[in-house]
């Protein structure tokens, strides 16, 4: 009976170690030719007035035909200069600000593509960076594959001290297992701030989106693709298609993100997404949970350990994967002080978005 808790880890050890072999099977997309299709960059936004023209100088860089892509910022109830500040940028051929119809990042989005003339949408934040060749890219790799939805990458800018590398790990992790499940055709996360899908497919599915939680704009969106079982989501690896996010500059905002972005997992219905989730809590809880009993009683420290390596060997392999993708392979130092804090932050983050109001 003690070391029942070291067998419950297995469906952890083996889901992730299938992930990692998505992994294995990822190469670099690179984009021959001139793409021709007509895209719509939609950002939501709201008091982004320090953040919006450094997104929109990237966006009158982009190496692509002016006559080829439209920007629309949809203001949402910002009470600062972010609309003046796009108002008066014209440095985009075609670039139109326009307000929310309703409240919320969904509905922004909702008001923005309906808006859009594009048959394929791109969605960002106006905190994130991108590369002149970022919408080539992604329309290059969709007239490719016509895919419903493209997962392109997602990273934060590097931080400081333990807190910023822990934050960066973390992330990391969450690529990791976005594109290795992609990659084997199950894909359980995306990240709005670096997303593309076909207009009409979203027109199809945005009634799916549970307007009635605050976040989960784009996961939903993932969900109620997935039942569609179309065309395939594919992940798109490449730095050309990557974007840079700012991260939490406090630990307290990084927590209430955190919060935030799981508050809404109640609402899943996708069963590769579940299975995730519970096995992967159901690991952090039994990590947690053999160290204490270990230090009230020596005899479970064996158990632990062994949880601990089953639980840190498909851990280790996602994120020196990812950390070796992204250049960023000295992170790896750290991996150890974040394995075992990590556990203690996620069953935090888990209780705190139980009993908080997430806003």
């Amino acid at each position: 009976m003690q070391w029942l808790p070291a067998i419950l880890i297995l469906p952890y050890f083996i889901l992730l170690i299938r992930i990692y072999t998505g992994l294995l099977k990822i190469s670099r997309s690179d984009i021959s030719g001139e793409p021709k299709t007509f895209i719509s960059v939609v950002v939501a936004c709201r008091n982004e007035e320090k953040n919006i023209l450094s997104l929109l100088n990237d966006l009158e860089q982009q190496n692509y035909s002016t006559n080829l892509f439209e920007v629309i910022i949809v203001d949402d109830c910002s009470n600062d200069n972010t609309a003046d500040i796009v108002s008066s940028f014209h440095g985009v051929k075609d670039i139109r600000i326009i307000s929310n119809t309703g409240n919320g990042k969904k509905q922004a989005l909702r008001t923005g593509i309906n808006a859009s003339k594009g048959g394929l949408i791109l969605t960002t934040d106006a905190d994130c960076r991108m590369t002149r060749n970022w919408i080539r890219t992604i329309a290059g790799f969709y007239e490719k594959y016509r895919s419903d939805m493209i997962i392109p990458p997602v990273m934060t800018v590097p931080g400081n001290g333990f807190f910023g590398r822990f934050q960066e790990l973390e992330f990391l992790s969450l690529q990791g297992i976005t594109s290795g499940t992609a990659m084997i055709g199950e894909p359980v996360m995306c990240n709005g701030a670096n997303l593309a899908f076909r207009k009409e497919s979203y027109l199809r599915h945005s009634g799916n989106l549970h307007d009635e939680i605050n976040s989960g704009d784009d996961i939903f969106l993932l969900h109620s693709l997935k039942k569609e079982k179309q065309q395939p989501i594919l992940w798109l690896e490449s730095p050309e298609a990557t974007v840079e996010t700012l991260p939490a500059l406090t630990f307290g905002s990084f927590f209430k993100q955190r919060s935030r972005w799981i508050s809404k997992s109640n609402s899943y219905q996708d069963r590769n997404t579940i299975v995730l989730g519970v096995v992967t809590f159901l690991a952090v809880v039994l990590q947690a949970g053999t160290l204490f009993l270990s230090l009230i009683n020596p005899s479970f420290l064996p158990v632990f350990i062994t949880i601990f390596i089953l639980k840190s060997i498909p851990d280790y392999l996602i994120l020196k994967n990812s950390t070796w993708r992204y250049l960023r392979k000295s992170l790896m130092k750290w991996f150890l002080p974040s394995q075992l804090i990590y556990p203690f932050y996620v069953i935090s983050v888990v209780i705190y978005s139980l009993i908080s109001r997430v806003k």
